[in-house]
Order: structure tokens, then sequence, then C-alpha cells
């Protein structure tokens, strides 16, 4: 019988050069070890606790429930200490580094949900600052599954990113290309959805749209990736 997958969030955050940030996970973990990756993880059961007075819609894809947008937000803040939120007049905002870590300690040991955070601080998490751009789901011979949303976010001005040792060994800024070069090379490892993200981010960065190819064209460009 197969593993029923679990929702998670995966995010690339882009610099303005164009870069994306990929962090590798140690080689002790079981899912994917000692491979790069973009920041996320499971949807937590806290992510679906919506509060409209502190999770502002606007314009998010309405296909899906928005705690995955919740998750992607969260996760990219614990793992590299990136915090997408605002006050009242919908600017991105920052916080001072002896709460980011504070805040970031109490996410990683359960002891906060991310709504209490942003309710404690009266800060709002605006979805449109996430561009939804793919769904994956883990194939069903795989005994560790997950049902993955992916999204785009652009580095907030005055952040810096910072990983959680815990999680990720290394960190780099990569373009799309270099990223995928690196991989043909033996450089780094890379798994098929962060080839189809990466192939997809190239396209858009062409003038092509921000959404994963359909599966003929996945395999097209796994095949052109494989080593």
């Amino acid at each position: 019988m197969a593993v029923i997958p679990r929702p998670a969030s995966t995010v690339v955050l882009m610099n303005d050069l164009s870069q994306v940030y990929m962090t590798k996970r140690p080689t002790t973990m079981k899912f994917f070890g000692g491979y790069c990756v973009f920041p996320g993880g499971a949807v937590d059961k806290t992510d679906y606790e919506i509060d409209s007075h502190y999770i502002k819609y606007g314009n998010h894809d309405e296909t899906f429930h928005p705690a995955y947008y919740v998750a992607a937000a969260r996760e990219l803040f614990e793992e590299v200490g990136i915090l997408l939120v605002s006050t009242g007049d919908g600017a991105l905002t920052n916080i001072e580094s002896d709460k980011v870590n504070k805040y970031r300690r109490l996410l990683l040991n359960r002891e906060m949900s991310f709504l209490n955070m942003l309710e404690q601080e009266g800060f709002q998490l605006q979805l449109e600052n996430l561009t939804y751009f793919g769904h994956l789901v883990t194939p069903e011979v795989n005994p560790i599954r997950f049902d993955t949303r992916f999204f785009l976010t652009q580095l907030p001005t005055g952040q810096f990113p910072n990983p959680d040792s815990n999680e990720i060994d290394e960190a780099f800024w990569f373009s799309p290309e270099e990223a995928i070069c690196a991989h043909q090379n033996g450089d780094i490892s890379l798994a098929p959805p962060t080839i189809l993200a990466l192939k997809t981010i190239m396209n858009f960065n062409k003038g092509g749209p921000l959404m994963m190819p359909d599966l003929e064209t996945a395999k097209k460009w796994l095949i052109e990736n494989k080593n």
C-alpha cells in the first residue's frame, strides 16, 4: 500500500541578481541527505490556524489551502532567518537580530506557532509575497512521500540569510544555470524536483511562464540533466 504523502511547501528565495539560495542537507538526513535543496518542509497543523487579521490573502492561488503559504513563510524563517512580514501599510519590515534568534528557536522547538509570533509583534503575512509556481507529489513507490507546493519570493531589503546549522551543512547563492552546471559536473547533488524548479525559473527569466511544465516537458528536462 502506498504511503499517503504529507502536505509540504518549498520556497525559492531569489536576490536582485536573479540568483537563488540553496542549502545542502546533512548527509545523515534520511530524505535527500547530502543534496542541495531549497528551504521548505511539511505543513504543520498550526499552519492551518488562519486569522485574517494577521494573514492577508491578497492575490493568491485559491485552488489549495492557504496553510501551504504559511508553511512556506514559516520554513523560510526557521531554516534561513528570512521573515516575510509587513506592518499595516503592507511594506515588508525587519526585526532585530535578537528577536529573530529568539523566535526561530521557539518555532523550531514547537514552543510557539508562526501565527502566535505574528500576533505578538502585530505583523501581517501577505500571501502575495509568495508566488506559487508548481505542484509535485512524490511517486507512490517511495517510502517517504510529500505533496509539495512550490513558491518563489524575493529577498527582502535589509535581510540576509542565516542558515540553521542543525538542518543545513552549507548554503550558496547560485544562478539557476550555475546550479544545473554544478550538478552536471558532480560538484553538487540535485533531486529531480529541484532540477524542475530551477529549469522553470530559468525559463521564466527568459520570458517564459512561471509555472512548472507539463509531464512530457518535465521528463525531457530531467533527461537533459541526468548524469
